[in-house]
């Protein structure tokens, strides 16, 4: 991910200094910025864990629907327990 700079235009309109008041300072702006940038990645790295989740949900499902095909026997219990692999794969994350 590349770093975006700001130009002296945009700065100075964020900061309110071309209107001849100051909204912000420099450092209320950059501080501010940082926890907007940290709060995103936060609600990102949370929705990536989820959807890792619910697709390992639908795998699992699917390994399950191909034992119920399959006869009582090995090949059934392999699957079952491919299934229940794929749940606990992350154990923590299962609930």
């Amino acid at each position: 991910m590349s770093k975006v700079e700001l130009s002296d235009f945009q700065k100075r309109f964020l900061l309110g200094q071309g209107a001849g008041q100051t909204l912000y300072t420099e450092k209320e702006f950059t501080e501010a910025l940082a926890q907007a940038k940290a709060e995103i990645m936060a609600v990102a790295i949370e929705t990536s864990k989820t959807a890792v989740m619910i697709e390992r949900q639908a795998c699992a499902e699917l390994v399950l629907d191909l034992a119920s095909q399959e006869d009582e026997g090995e090949t059934c219990t392999a699957l079952k327990n491919a299934s229940e692999a794929i749940l606990n794969r992350i154990p923590s994350q299962r609930q």
